[in-house]
């Protein structure tokens, strides 16, 4: 059992169960006093206050909504915001165990701003990876004070339901479950616009941006409905969301996950202890852990994102999309298959079921091959796995948006990261200014990607040309970054003889 400034897991998450959740906060709002920093703000919805003012005002804690378990989100409209022991902003519980407090009801989010008064500022609000079932923004990387300070923007970050709390599709019971953790982030959004203002925040240029699952959330909500008109930018960084699970598929996953736990056992009332543990039932359309994601119910989601063409919705929307050049090095132990005992002669064979795709892989072995003759089979997994899974769906929108024309076409940019061999999840500490000890490179590298998006938040172009169909310009961000023309346009036009199936759909 963890324990975390004096209240053990159990306890916390104990407090989410379904009925108990309203009432679970008032009394512990208060507990313990704690030094505030001056700067309190006084918004729409009431007083919030600043909790730290080391560069940027800090104004952490602060709940958004709240929900019973498999229910829409109710806004919270009176200001609400946890102080004393509650240091660190609760995650949803989740299959990982990584983050500290944890209660099922966590609509909570964090705000930094550099003032409060003057001509208003760009808001960019960040939503965390981990696909839909781990994650929290209280990982010290996602620390808004760096960004909002040389960025001279308000910085919002956010948390919300995951896996099984946010996705479990019961429609005969609940409608909205299979999409509960999108409709958290509109509320989130919804409360960004009624009170940013007051934080010195522009609720008329809002940039959503997201890394990983943090992006795919934000694929899918350019195809929703509930969140028109609350965000004016997307950023997505190595996530995407080219087609939601299918309600048919969505149905198979619940019923596994149901059967996991437990004969006669209710979800609506079971420990939530319980419910995480079912997420380690098969998915019967994947294999591995059971996928929770967002769902095609024509109810919230009508149609997919990005297919067969990106949602008209969204396509006046100025998109920055970009992915690491290696990003599957983040993904893979090296002290067990498919990494460990990796040679030339069996590459073929590991990179099979790791592709995603269905295409003969010793032919794919020996064009990359061709291509790096001095490779080695460890570099060589991770550029052919990179290109056929990870990047691959970051091509479709890519190339969906420049295929709709004006506007979509017009409004579109792409980046790629290169620097330092850059896997998965680099690009966040970069972003954010946040890269622990970093060398003099490293500080350089953050300061450029941090411009580039404040760039991009504050007028709508980060400064390189936009992509299209005849040049697929790319900034490559590196120790000598440069606009480069369709890079890496063989993988891309491999890769395209077989259909992509969006992992989950």
């Amino acid at each position: 059992m963890s324990v975390a400034n004096g209240i053990d897991r159990r306890t916390l998450i104990g407090a989410g169960i379904a009925g108990g959740i309203a009432a679970s906060f008032p009394a512990l709002a208060h507990d313990l006093a704690m030094p505030l920093c001056h700067g309190p703000v006084d918004a729409p919805d009431g007083w919030y206050e600043a909790r730290s003012c080391d560069g940027a005002w800090s104004y952490p804690l602060i709940r958004y909504a709240r929900a019973n378990r498999f229910q829409p989100p109710v806004p919270v409209t009176s200001a609400e915001q946890l102080t004393g022991r509650w240091s660190a902003i609760p995650a949803c519980p989740q299959p990982s165990d990584r983050y500290s407090p944890e209660i099922e009801d966590c609509h909570f989010l964090n705000v930094w701003t550099p003032r409060t008064d003057g001509e208003p500022l760009p808001v960019m609000v960040y939503f965390h990876g981990g696909a839909y079932s781990n994650g929290s923004v209280g990982d010290p990387v996602n620390d808004g004070a760096k960004l909002a300070k040389r960025g001279d923007v308000v910085v919002v970050t956010v948390n919300h339901r995951l896996n099984a709390l946010g996705y479990l599709y019961l429609p005969e019971r609940y409608p909205d479950s299979g999409n509960n953790g999108q409709l958290d982030l509109v509320a989130a959004l919804q409360w960004v616009q009624r009170n940013i203002a007051a934080f010195g925040g522009d609720p008329r240029n809002v940039t959503v941006f997201g890394q990983s699952g943090g992006g795919a959330k934000i694929a899918t909500l350019m195809a929703m409905p509930a969140a028109a008109g609350l965000f004016h930018k997307a950023i997505t960084m190595s996530g995407q969301q080219v087609t939601a699970s299918g309600p048919l598929n969505a149905a198979k996953r619940a019923e596994a996950f149901l059967a996991a736990l437990g004969e006669g056992v209710d979800p609506a009332t079971a420990p939530v202890e319980q419910l995480i543990a079912a997420m380690s039932a098969t998915d019967p359309i994947l294999g591995g852990g059971v996928y929770m994601g967002p769902v095609l119910d024509m109810r919230n989601l009508l149609r997919h994102p990005f297919w067969p063409d990106a949602a008209p919705q969204s396509n006046h929307i100025p998109m920055m999309l970009g992915n690491t050049v290696m990003e599957t090095r983040a993904f893979y132990s090296t002290e067990k298959p498919p990494i460990a005992g990796l040679t030339m002669d069996n590459l073929a064979e590991r990179i099979a079921p790791q592709m995603r795709v269905d295409i003969e892989p010793d032919w794919v072995v020996a064009q990359f091959r061709e291509r790096y003759p001095d490779a080695a089979a460890l570099e060589l997994f991770h550029r052919i796995v990179t290109a056929a899974r990870s990047w691959r769906g970051q091509v479709e929108e890519a190339e969906a948006r420049a295929s709709a024309g004006s506007p979509a076409a017009d409004r579109t940019w792409v980046y790629q990261l290169d620097f330092e061999d850059a896997q998965h999840t680099d690009d966040i500490a970069l972003s954010f200014g946040t890269v622990v000890a970093p060398t003099a490179a490293q500080q350089a590298m953050s300061d450029s990607v941090m411009d580039a998006f404040v760039r991009f938040a504050r007028t709508g172009n980060p400064g390189w040309p936009t992509y299209d169909l005849a040049s697929r310009n790319t900034m490559v961000f590196d120790n000598v970054s440069r606009v480069e023309s369709n890079p890496r346009a063989w993988e891309r036009e491999l890769f395209s003889r077989v259909p992509y199936i969006q992992p989950g759909s």
